[in-house]
């Protein structure tokens, strides 16, 4: 039997820690009822707080444990190499203020030290992962959080490979999940890798969810209008958000405003890290965008009214942007009635 801890925080997110101990606990038995078949429980279970004590969850939600982190530590001290795929901590979503989270939780960090150094399998759904993280427990190796905490990631932990595109990262034994609800991608990955694809597959048709989501490029906000003072960018911005389908290019808007295209591209990069060009596109894509999320618009007048007249050039940079091509970003992001 798996073992599944998964480690509850005073302003945690509710949903993050209940939802994922219905899906383990409901692995292999809800598809069998289903199909009328007998039930098989894949996995034990628990939630574990700070001594034992309940959980006071980020919508007042309170929540009782099963064992106390000074349980699992007794566990970690009688560990043995049987044991070492046997044993999974999870870490639920942070969904109060971080660093306030990473100051009141100096045990749950210490167990995750820990376990680490056990050779327990670790994982960690959206900003959970800055608990990983403060642990030390990613340093070189890949990781993901939530989409919208991508620079602040970046700035407390620059010795990680953070890929806040992805949704599901691994390194080793250790796993990292995208923003809000990718605690269920998360549960169904490790289900498949700790069971199988079948019991994988199941699960997600039993609890009625998509499996094999891999990115979460599509549900992002396009960074495209950081705050900054420069003048000169700030003129050109308002140009393309005029028309954003005028076609700019470097050599004339350098020429019109007096300054070396070297210059140009230096402070673009510098004020929003990223190139004219590069600028342009992000906008047409952010327009784009909406416009499949709010109008009937087929896909070539979308691509028209933005600027672009190539159909495959189109799609294939909305695709880079955005994870999705144009129609299946439409059919999942607009208007349903």
């Amino acid at each position: 039997m798996i073992n599944i801890y998964v480690l509850g925080f005073d302003q945690a997110l509710a949903s993050a820690i209940t939802g994922i101990v219905d899906l383990f606990a409901l692995a292999g038995v809800t598809w069998n009822r289903i199909q009328h078949q007998e039930t098989a429980v894949a996995f034990n279970v628990q939630l574990a707080s700070n001594h034992g004590q309940n959980i006071h969850c980020i919508n007042n939600l309170k929540l009782a444990p099963h064992c106390s982190f000074d349980d699992l530590e007794n566990t970690l001290d009688h560990n043995t190499s049987d044991s070492l795929e046997s044993n999974i901590l999870v870490v639920p979503t942070i969904g109060g203020p971080i660093q306030q989270t990473l100051d009141n939780n100096p045990e749950l960090i210490q167990l995750l030290k820990k376990a680490h150094q056990s050779g327990w399998t670790i994982a960690g759904n959206c900003t959970g992962n800055f608990l990983l993280a403060e642990a030390g427990i990613l340093d070189g190796k890949a990781a993901t959080t939530h989409w919208g905490f991508e620079t602040e990631f970046k700035q407390r932990f620059p010795q990680i490979n953070l890929q806040a595109d992805q949704l599901i990262t691994r390194d080793e034994n250790i796993f990292c999940a995208g923003g809000g609800i990718a605690w269920f991608d998360l549960g169904l990955h490790i289900i498949e890798r700790s069971i199988d694809f079948e019991t994988a597959m199941q699960t997600a048709k039993a609890f009625v969810i998509d499996y094999r989501r891999d990115s979460q490029l599509s549900y992002s906000l396009m960074r495209i209008a950081k705050p900054h003072q420069d003048d000169l960018v700030n003129k050109i911005q308002a140009i393309i958000e005029q028309d954003c389908t005028l076609s700019l290019s470097i050599e004339d808007l350098a020429t019109q405003y007096n300054v070396s295209q070297r210059t140009l591209i230096r402070k673009f990069n510098s004020a929003l890290g990223m190139p004219p060009n590069t600028y342009l596109q992000s906008v047409r894509i952010e327009r784009a965008r909406k416009m499949l999320e709010e109008s009937d618009f087929n896909v070539d007048t979308v691509m028209n009214k933005i600027g672009y007249e190539d159909a495959s050039s189109f799609r294939r940079l909305f695709k880079k942007k955005t994870g999705l091509t144009p129609t299946e970003y439409r059919n999942r992001f607009s208007r349903r009635l």
